[in-house]
């Protein structure tokens, strides 16, 4: 009887004495644990074909073609797309003498976008598999005040630069953002998702205001499920317009429509019955609305030009281009939005610019003051659920502006 006694006796533990267990850390999104591995980037090469980026890294030819022939529906290894970050996994043998030798390649890692990956595994036995960066969507609100400019202003505010873009695209036929003045403010209601605490998209806006002096024009976001227009205002009348307000974004108009302008080359006073936008060379030129190609081609003082005929009454022409967008020629029909060519100095120009000219019934008129129709309005039957919409947001802006 003695012996059950000491054997309990001598399991007890004192009670100054801890247990340490061992927790496994979690596995890492890409699938194996880098923490003993070195890292080295690097980037596709044009033209570079899978098993020529594999080899490079440090595969033989054998076991590159075997990993190809792995990925089937995984991975088209075709699509791999120059530029694009490549991060290679090495395992080094430190108490070996030849380090170049000793060094391992055990993962490959392709980065398809920002959030989606391609992780190759090119030692022991080959594998391929896909992974997702985890993505975090909130709601969040903006009210930004113009002080200086848009850029900086949104940057100033917390809002990040990403919204500027999805902005432009809703008013990209109500608001001229190269005119913003000074107390002009934006009160936005978005979707802002990031992926590792980096804002990797901005989409969608649900609702916004832009207000100007006394003007103030709202953006619902309601979606009739027609592939059409998304963005209405209260009365239920489109934000969508036939003409966009400019041919490109985020430039600077470097000289407007005027009958007497003094030309920057043969110092002549002139008519310049368009507007100038500067902005780098190879932005892309967009035509403001739909229509058919007039011309593309050379003109005496405007270089390379795209003449647009959109309907019985307007013409536009976009000059000064580096080069045209494939497709563009002659007879070729084009929709709002779409890219013509892009920003050059070829003609008379003293640097890259766009030349942009609108003529109504052959006249020519102002760019900037082009009034421009209306889409067709939302449907009757979803004016009540557009109110409702617009209540709901309104609601949320008050709570969200108030912590």
């Amino acid at each position: 009887m003695l012996v059950p006694i000491f054997l309990v006796q001598g399991c007890k533990r004192k009670p100054s004495e801890e247990v340490q267990e061992v927790v496994q850390a979690p596995m890492p999104p890409e699938g194996f644990r880098t923490d003993s591995l070195d890292l080295m980037v690097e980037r596709v090469r044009e033209g570079e074909a899978f098993t020529s980026l594999m080899t490079r890294l440090g595969m033989s030819q054998d076991d590159a073609m075997a990993l190809a022939m792995l990925c089937d529906t995984v991975f088209d290894v075709r699509k791999m797309r120059a530029g694009n970050t490549v991060k290679a996994y090495y395992h080094l043998d430190t108490t070996a003498t030849d380090t170049t030798a000793s060094a391992e390649l055990k993962y490959v890692v392709y980065e398809r976008d920002k959030i989606k990956r391609t992780v190759f595994k090119t030692s022991d036995s080959l594998a391929v598999w896909n992974f997702s960066r985890p993505v975090e969507t909130r709601t969040r609100f903006a009210d930004v005040t113009i002080s200086s400019s848009l850029w900086n202003d949104m940057k100033d505010a917390g809002a990040p630069t990403l919204l500027i873009v999805s902005l432009a695209d809703v008013y990209a036929w109500s608001v001229d953002f190269f005119g913003l003045q000074e107390g002009d403010r934006f009160r936005v209601l978005y979707e802002e998702t990031s992926c590792e605490g980096e804002v990797i998209a901005v989409d969608p806006i649900r609702y916004a205001e832009f207000i100007s002096g006394e003007t103030t024009i709202p953006a619902i976001m309601f979606d009739q499920g027609d592939g059409g227009n998304r963005y209405w205002k209260e009365s239920g009348e489109s934000l969508k317009k036939a003409f966009l307000k400019a041919p490109l974004k985020f430039t600077r108009i470097s000289s407007g429509f005027s009958y007497h302008r003094r030309h920057p080359v043969s110092g002549k006073v002139r008519p310049h019955t368009a507007v100038d936008y500067a902005a780098p060379t190879g932005t892309p030129v967009m035509t403001i609305g739909d229509g058919t190609v007039l011309s593309a081609g050379w003109t005496n003082g405007g270089g390379k030009t795209v003449r647009i005929r959109h309907n019985s009454s307007y013409v536009t022409s976009y000059m000064h281009l580096s080069r045209f967008a494939k497709g563009i020629k002659e007879g070729a029909h084009v929709h709002q939005g779409d890219v013509i060519g892009y920003v050059g100095a070829t003609g008379v120009a003293t640097g890259p610019h766009l030349d942009f000219r609108v003529w109504k019934d052959g006249t020519p008129v102002n760019p900037l003051k082009l009034e421009s129709p209306s889409a067709d309005p939302i449907r009757e039957e979803n004016l009540p659920l557009l109110d409702s919409t617009r209540i709901a947001c309104k609601k949320l802006i008050d709570s969200l502006s108030t912590r």
